[in-house]
C-alpha cells in the first residue's frame, strides 16, 4: 500500500483563527502543482483531510483531477495533535493508496513514525510517497517526493 503525506500549500498570516486561514494565491498554484504530480503518477483511493480550510483547500486541488475519490475529514491531523494517534487511525483505513493533506508538525512526524526516522519538515505543499505492506511505525520506506514552487 501507499500512503501519500501532503503539507498544505501556503496560508495568509492574518488574525483570524489557525483553523481558519485560506491559502494565497501562491497556496493555490502550489496545491495545483502538487495535484498534479500527485494524480499523473498515482491512483488515489482515498482522500483524508485536517478539518483546517488551508487543508481542504489544497485537498480541493486533488479533488478537481480526481473528483470520483471519497474523502473523510480525520479530526485528529491538526497541526498539534499527536502523530502516534494519527497513524493508528490512519491504520483502519482501507486503501491501496491513501492521500492525506494535513500540517506541520504532524506530518513531519507521521512520516518519521512510518520511516523510524527523526520528523524532517515539509516544505509548503510537499508530497511524500511512502510504500509498506501495512500501516506500523517503522514499517515504510520513502519512495518518492515532489516540492512545487516556493516563496522563498
Amino acid at each position: 500500500m501507499k500512503i501519500i503525506l501532503v503539507r498544505h500549500g501556503q496560508a495568509e498570516n492574518d488574525t483570524r483563527p489557525d483553523s481558519a486561514r485560506q491559502l494565497t494565491d501562491l497556496g493555490r498554484e502550489q496545491a495545483a502543482q502538487t495535484a498534479e504530480f500527485v494524480m499523473t503518477r498515482y491512483q488515489p483511493d482515498q482522500f483524508v483531510v485536517s478539518p483546517y480550510d488551508r487543508a481542504q483547500q489544497t485537498l480541493a486541488a486533488l479533488q478537481a483531477c480526481a473528483p470520483t475519490v471519497p474523502f473523510v475529514i480525520l479530526d485528529n491531523i491538526t497541526p498539534a495533535d499527536d502523530a502516534h494517534q494519527a497513524l493508528i487511525d490512519l491504520g483502519h483505513i482501507e486503501a491501496e493508496c491513501l492521500v492525506v493533506v494535513c500540517h506541520m508538525s504532524i506530518v513531519a512526524h507521521i512520516a518519521g513514525l512510518l520511516i523510524g526516522e527523526y520528523p524532517e519538515s515539509f516544505a509548503l505543499a510537499e508530497a511524500r510517497v511512502f510504500e509498506m505492506d501495512f500501516v506500523m511505525a517503522g514499517m515504510a520506506r520513502e519512495t518518492d517526493r515532489f516540492v512545487p514552487k516556493q516563496p522563498y
